[in-house]
């Protein structure tokens, strides 16, 4: 399941969604990089910044899902989604995934914006991302046959190392990582309580 071969014109119609998403990742972080005043003051418009979104700016609880700015964060989210979107993209259809996703995001900087300080900042997909995590932890868990012997193995690793890679890295918002993942469990659960799966 975690192993692609299609092109990149394969990959974009057969999983739209993470495709989009993606590319959006990649153009708000090429943006966040030009040396230019107007686009610095739009992306700081997108940080989840709990002061600011005290004063009434509840976008920045939405815009933070598509936002990194490193190179590294942006690699690491953008290839996690790049392995464990298309599966679950299968599994939900593209529009089920893409309220998945994003329910699972914004809980997440939700929960942040509640227990962490108002002087508490953040960007990042790691609270989606995560969410995935919890969705195919629910098929280890709970739907084995989904899945073969190997891949569940990955499933567990890559929380495993997700959840260590938070644990160790100074300023991760480790908040929206456990909702997230929690949520994307939970949702999992719904979605399969409503009707059977086919095997991937």
């Amino acid at each position: 399941m975690f192993v692609r071969t299609e092109n990149a014109a394969e990959f974009k119609r057969f999983y739209p969604v993470t495709f989009t998403l993606i590319c959006i990742h990649i153009a708000l972080w090429l943006l966040a990089a030009l040396p230019s005043h107007l686009a610095e003051s739009f992306i700081l418009q997108l940080i989840g910044v709990n002061s600011l979104i005290s004063q009434g700016e509840y976008w920045r609880l939405f815009t933070p899902i598509f936002l990194h700015l490193s190179f590294s964060h942006l690699l690491f989210n953008s290839f996690s989604l790049f392995l464990l979107g298309p599966g679950a993209e299968r599994i939900l259809s593209s529009y089920k995934f893409l309220l998945f996703y994003l329910t699972c995001g914004l809980l997440g900087n939700i929960v942040t914006f509640l227990i962490q300080s108002s002087f508490y900042s953040h960007v990042g997909a790691s609270g989606a991302i995560f969410g995935l995590l919890g969705f195919y932890l629910y098929l280890v868990i709970k739907q084995k046959h989904m899945l073969s012997q190997s891949n569940q193995q990955i499933i567990v690793v890559f929380l495993i190392i997700g959840l260590l890679s938070g644990l160790l890295t100074p300023g991760t918002n480790n908040t929206a990582h456990f909702v997230g993942g929690i949520a994307g469990f939970l949702l999992a659960f719904l979605a399969f309580k409503q009707k059977n799966k086919p095997q991937i």
